[in-house]
């Protein structure tokens, strides 16, 4: 233990050492009197204190001891007393205010300390990082990113790494417009460190990180196409479209489906989207039957909110395995197939935005005569049996779908009686949550109906507009009478979350009740055999990192 008149001597040394260096003209020349701060750094808990502020204060002045300064300075960040600690912390960026070389060491020390317990000590750290990004924030950002890591360059600790993964979200993301300056050359910079970075991260950091980029002003609604083409990269080389597909491997999936939803918002901005499509139809859509149902659905989904958006080229390609799929999922008559009203809906929009785009390439498919004067019209072919086929599923599907109906509206009616009867209010709200799954299920029939409807003739009309609004987007004021189908759509912020699945059985996913008061609602109701899944699962993210992606 120190003796107390010990103690006060070195304090009265620390502030006559600090006191001769703040009066000198040229504080070179007081080497001992900075050597002796150092020296003191090693006495009291006070002296140590006073120290921690006068070390890094003076430091500029004599290069010749700053590695023993920094190292005497870092001995004081480790002690045991909190005081002590949280002083020295508070001032290392100092050390850089006149010697902006010593920031990404500062930085690198300070992440370090992001693991501390104690609050204050987390709070200093936070606001000494902050004040190093607010000095230069290029230098600063390079250093805290190379602790998330790459695959060339991997992180060496976990939970440093984490840590550091949290104060980006949260202190340097959330203030982007008050630290990128100039804003296009840091917004850049920021752009290319989390790019590297995405070599090698989880399903929730990606998309963490592509929510940040889309935020920024350089892949705004002004940017031009190359930019979202950029993004579009991004976004297919974490999809591992250069990938062998196996049908076995969920991570994969998860990763494609996750991908594509994360495309949507770019491609209908222009972006391509050929590189997913001609992924989707040369390994996916073959055995998309095998995959899991809730999976399957997905997919499928994601799909559906693509198809306007593709180019004829694209339509064309993909258009044969659509209606592969809705042949599969479209029972011809009374067979015990299986058959799933939301897995319809998605196909026959698919189905319809495609064909919009490429008409006559339903001629062959689907036994259509329709004429555009070129040789792919195939008008000098018999597909008769292709039409009747198709047809006669179609007319089955109404059947299916015009019996549902019926019996969602009686369930509706009983919904009423007993939300007329009901006394409590969660009685109340689990009957209104019934009503409004119901009217979902409802809107999927309906879509159905008015989709098959031109389908019929030799000649059919096919829709490529918003006049169908699918049944798990949120629903735009309507510019029609309620009785006939919505128009308009307006894009939820997650396109991937919806009401769920229209099926007979349980409901999967990120609905949670609500998803399973929707297939509650078609229990019984739905023809066949086992259905489909429910909705999303998008929050726990996908399998562990290490897949290797690069985007250089």
């Amino acid at each position: 233990m120190t003796d107390p008149s010990d103690e006060a001597k070195n304090i009265e040394k620390l502030y006559e050492f600090g006191e001769r260096l703040n009066e000198s003209k040229d504080k070179s020349q007081n080497v001992a009197d900075y050597q002796g701060i150092i020296d003191a750094a090693k006495t009291s808990i006070k002296a140590k204190q006073l120290a921690a502020q006068l070390i890094p204060r003076f430091f500029k002045f004599f290069p010749d001891l700053s590695e023993s300064a920094i190292y005497t300075h870092i001995d004081l960040i480790e002690e045991e007393e909190l005081g002590v600690r949280v002083q020295a912390i508070r001032g290392l960026p100092l050390f850089c205010k006149d010697t902006p070389e010593q920031i990404a060491k500062i930085v690198d020390i300070l992440v370090q300390l992001l693991a501390a317990e104690e609050f204050v000590e987390r709070d200093a750290v936070h606001k000494a990082l902050m004040s190093l990004l607010r000095q230069d924030v290029k230098v600063s950002l390079t250093a805290l990113f190379k602790h998330i890591g790459s695959v060339d360059e991997p992180s060496t600790d976990e939970f440093i790494r984490e840590k550091v993964l949290t104060f980006i979200r949260e202190k340097v993301f959330s203030i982007k417009s008050e630290l990128l300056k100039p804003q296009e050359e840091m917004e850049r910079h920021i752009t290319d460190l989390i790019k590297k970075s995405l070599e090698d991260v989880t399903g929730a950091e990606f998309r963490m990180f592509m929510d940040f980029l889309k935020s920024l002003s350089i892949f705004g609604e002004k940017a031009p196409p190359e930019r979202m083409k950029e993004l579009i990269g991004i976004i297919e080389g974490q999809a591992d479209l250069d990938a062998q597909f196996n049908v076995s491997d969920a991570d994969h999936i998860d990763r494609l489906i996750s991908c594509l939803f994360m495309a949507l918002p770019f491609v209908v901005r222009g972006a391509s989207s050929s590189k997913f499509l001609n992924y989707l139809n040369k390994h996916i859509l073959p055995v998309s039957d095998k995959l899991p149902d809730e999976r399957r659905l997905d997919l499928l989904k994601a799909l559906a909110e693509v198809s306007p958006y593709t180019t004829p080229q694209d339509s064309r390609q993909i258009l044969p395995s659509v209606v592969q799929l809705l042949k599969k999922n479209m029972p011809r008559r009374k067979t015990g197939e299986e058959f799933n009203f939301t897995y319809v809906e998605c196909l026959l929009y698919t189905f319809h935005h495609l064909s919009h785009k490429v008409p006559n390439a339903t001629n062959s498919l689907c036994g259509y005569k329709i004429v555009t004067g070129q040789p792919s019209d195939r008008l000098g072919e018999d597909f008769s049996e292709q039409y009747k086929e198709f047809t006669e599923r179609l007319s089955y599907v109404e059947e299916l779908t015009r019996a549902t109906m019926k019996k969602l509206t009686q369930g509706m009616a009983e919904k009423n009686k007993a939300m007329a009867a009901a006394k409590s209010d969660e009685a109340k709200d689990s009957i209104k949550t019934e009503k409004q799954n119901t009217t979902t299920g409802l809107r999927t029939c309906n879509n159905i109906l008015a989709m098959t409807k031109t389908l019929h003739s030799k000649t059919p009309s096919f829709i490529g507009d918003k006049s169908i609004n699918l049944s798990w987007k949120e629903v735009t004021k309507p510019v029609v009478p309620s009785n006939t189908p919505a128009t308009g759509t307006k894009r939820p912020a997650n396109p991937a979350n919806g009401p769920g699945n229209m099926t007979s059985k349980k409901g999967r996913g990120g609905g949670g009740l609500q998803n399973q008061l929707v297939n509650r609602a078609f229990e019984g109701l739905s023809h066949g055999g086992r259905s489909g899944g429910g909705g999303r699962s998008r929050g726990r993210g996908w399998g562990g990192r290490g897949r290797g992606r690069g985007y250089r």
